[in-house]
């Protein structure tokens, strides 16, 4: 069984933040691709009306989680959480306790692995 973590994070863009989160956004798929090499994926998806947002983000193992989720902390919650509004989170894989306990408050829903593959 693999050591990924990751996770879908569904969220609104708040009302009159669009040009602010867009730019955030930018910074912080920047600063995780420069420094993070534990991060597998971090993408970004923007539905048509340009509100909703979907971040599809998978980390080597929970050390890997970690390191992005103390980055995130230090740099960005803040302004994040003042542009959008979280709405959803389903995280896959097999977190550490640690991380379960840094994703809890977002009101995280795990979801076991059951069967598949990937390649």
């Amino acid at each position: 069984m693999s050591d990924q973590v990751s996770w879908l994070l569904e969220m609104k863009v708040n009302p009159g933040a669009a040009d602010g989160f867009k730019s955030l956004m930018n910074e912080m798929v920047e600063a995780t691709r420069t420094n993070e090499p534990g991060t597998l994926n971090y993408e970004w998806s923007l539905g048509e009306d340009g509100t909703t947002c979907h971040l599809y983000e998978c980390y080597a193992n929970s050390a890997a989680t970690m390191t992005h989720l103390a980055s995130f902390g230090a740099n960005f919650a803040e302004r994040f959480l003042a542009t959008v509004q979280p709405t959803r989170i389903a995280v896959y894989g097999n977190p550490d306790s640690q991380v379960r306990s840094a994703l809890d408050p977002f009101g995280a829903v795990y979801m076991t692995p059951a069967a598949g593959f990937a390649r």
